[in-house]
């Protein structure tokens, strides 16, 4: 687990990804599923993420892992990665405590997602941008992260992000309801720990309020993700590498 670090403070956790911009590859997801392991047999009762990189939370998927496995046509592998993905991102929607993700730097694709999974987002004004680069990309989303990022913010903003690919500042994401609280650098884990304060509730039943607001990720990610992913979506990567050069 060495690409992560926890301490707790009175029940609370804080995570910090230690991981440079914290991409997806199998090693970051292997690992974030054992230290989650370690926190929930901890007596804690918030969870609150970061990033130790000065500039990013999460660059999301690693395409230096994720290109050269597609380009030697290795799908299985890349099948296998996606559904350890869809876990960890289900597995943190359904976290049996309250959680929260303190941006403290930018946040794109796949790392827009990812905070998405956390029940809040507390993010740093003064620098870093929520972005869902991916049709500028030219790799369409899985329905189960479409449902993701459904949970975090309106329809409506979806829809502009999904569309347009345009960056947004922490304030812009205050007022489009994706990030609960906009805070200075000086400020952020403060803030984010505070709050944290008030959310020490029961575990098992935030855990069960989880499973009945969330059906439609669990059916998005546990149905209807596997069908695209054997029906072939990762030509959309193949196919964007041809095209754009990513």
């Amino acid at each position: 687990m060495t690409g992560f670090t926890y301490t707790i403070d009175d029940g609370v956790v804080l995570l910090t990804m230690n991981s440079g911009e914290n991409r997806f590859n199998p090693d970051f997801l292997r690992d974030l599923n054992d230290v989650l392991d370690s926190i929930e047999a901890e007596d804690a009762k918030v969870l609150a993420v970061t990033s130790a990189h000065p500039q990013i939370f999460s660059n999301g998927i690693d395409l230096d892992w994720v290109l050269p496995v597609l380009s030697a046509s290795d799908t299985k592998s890349f099948y296998a990665y996606l559904s350890d993905m869809n876990a960890l991102m289900k597995r943190l929607i359904f976290f049996p405590m309250p959680t929260i993700a303190a941006i403290n730097g930018h946040a794109f694709a796949g790392g827009a997602v990812l905070c998405c999974c956390f029940d809040f987002r507390f993010m740093r004004s003064d620098r870093g941008y929520f972005c869902l680069p991916e049709v500028d990309l030219g790799v369409p989303f899985l329905p189960g992260m479409i449902a993701v990022l459904k949970k975090a913010m309106p329809v409506s903003t979806l829809e502009e992000l999904q569309y347009t690919g345009k960056r947004l500042t922490a304030g812009e994401c205050v007022s489009r309801g994706i990030v609960h609280t906009a805070c200075s650098h000086e400020t952020l884990m403060d803030e984010t720990s505070a709050f944290a304060m008030t959310l020490k509730k029961r575990r098992e039943v935030i855990a069960e309020m989880k499973l009945v607001m969330y059906p439609e990720v669990i059916h998005a990610i546990d149905v209807e993700d596997p069908k695209k992913i054997e029906a072939g979506w990762h030509r959309w990567f193949i196919n964007a590498v041809g095209g754009r050069g990513i």
